[in-house]
């Protein structure tokens, strides 16, 4: 049961159920006891343990499959919903999700993230017969993953590497990928820590840890980002400040809070977009060989949750699609490397969203320092 795998309590006890279905057909004063419909008066807690108590009963499992039912093809309640419910981060990750634009037609979002939730809604609607419309729901990226567990949503993708380790992060399944060369790098703005960089990438050969190139710097990340995450890791940084958005952590840069920032990482194509269009006094660093320094490769997936095995099945199917006809390429293309006013591509083909549930959009929130620096 597709339940089980998030209750542990409930695995163990089906397992008790199918080593002692057979040992006995039933109990009479519990099956009575059933057929007088009492049960329903019960909380599902108290039930459950009463049938651990009774694990010899034949009915055992037959009353659980009532309190906890199968779960039921996922595509088929999308169509019949006729709607798709689709998570994407509040904050902006451009190119991936940009701002919220207001146009006439009402709130529009858009990014190379939106145009392949646009493809998968498309292909839904192939796959249904009818139209499914894509909901979508802006919220903030450390709470994606809990309205996904919670059944609130559908998948939700915004620009996340796929199977990146965290405790947070269990029960959940990713899709192909749709992007690579999503790893995590960093940027800084003064010239002398970007020179202490480069000399120590310059000694011994260039053969160093990458945590010992941020040794005594402050670094920067977003919360609960995969960034986030690497930056934990780095016992050597002076400090780690957790910002609830990157533009959170340029404006705590820029006023000269203290800590000062040094180093921001976060995920290298979305620094990379940002330093060549948005934040032209901050670098990318790099190599001696000028090449980009990574500290660390993942490919991006759209997420889902792990029993939503037939889902998970479409989607790679429509990823497979986008690569096979070039249109992934295409999309690519479009989003890192053309020029373009988002604005015009949001009016034009982005996708709307309930005003009414939204966070403050532009709130971009503080940095603070980790406790566990």
């Amino acid at each position: 049961m597709a339940v089980s795998n998030r209750i542990p309590i409930l695995n163990r006890l089906l397992r008790i159920i199918r080593q002692h279905a057979m040992r006995a057909q039933s109990l009479p004063c519990l099956a009575a006891f059933f057929r007088q419909g009492r049960h329903s008066t019960l909380s599902a807690a108290a039930l459950l343990l009463m049938l651990s108590l009774l694990s010899g009963c034949g009915l055992l499992f037959d009353a659980v499959q009532k309190i906890y039912p199968v779960t039921t093809d996922e595509l088929d309640k999308i169509c019949r919903r006729q709607q798709v419910q689709v998570g994407m981060a509040v904050e902006p990750f451009r190119p991936f999700v940009f701002p919220a634009i207001w146009t006439d037609e009402g709130a529009r979002v858009t990014g190379l993230d939106a145009e392949l939730v646009s493809a998968v809604s498309d292909a839904l609607s192939i796959h249904c017969g009818t139209p499914v419309v894509p909901t979508l729901h802006l919220i903030r990226f450390r709470d994606l993953f809990l309205l996904l567990n919670e059944g609130q949503l559908d998948f939700f993708v915004s620009a996340v590497a796929a199977g990146a380790p965290a405790p947070g992060r269990s029960g959940f399944a990713y899709s192909s990928p749709y992007f690579s060369q999503g790893g995590i790098g960093a940027i800084a703005t003064r010239p002398e820590v970007i020179d202490l960089i480069q000399t120590r990438l310059g000694t011994n050969k260039g053969v160093i840890s990458r945590e010992r190139l941020l040794e005594g710097l402050v670094v920067a990340a977003q919360d609960n980002t995969d960034a986030h995450l690497y930056a934990e890791s780095i016992p050597s940084a002076a400090a780690l400040l957790l910002c609830d958005s990157l533009p959170a952590a340029f404006e705590h840069a820029a006023a000269g809070t203290s800590p000062p920032i040094d180093v921001i990482v976060g995920a290298h194509p979305v620094l990379e977009f940002m330093v060549k269009t948005t934040q032209r006094d901050w670098r990318l660093l790099t190599r001696n060989d000028h090449a980009p320094l990574w500290f660390t490769q993942a490919d991006y997936a759209v997420v889902m949750a792990e029993e939503n095995y037939k889902l998970r099945w479409f989607i790679n199917g429509v990823i497979h699609e986008l690569h096979e006809s070039g249109r992934l390429e295409r999309m690519r293309h479009r989003w890192i490397d053309e020029s373009y006013a988002y604005p015009r591509r949001a009016s034009a083909e982005g996708l709307p969203f309930d005003v009414q549930k939204m966070p403050a959009h532009y709130v971009q929130g503080t940095c603070r320092k980790s406790s566990t620096h």
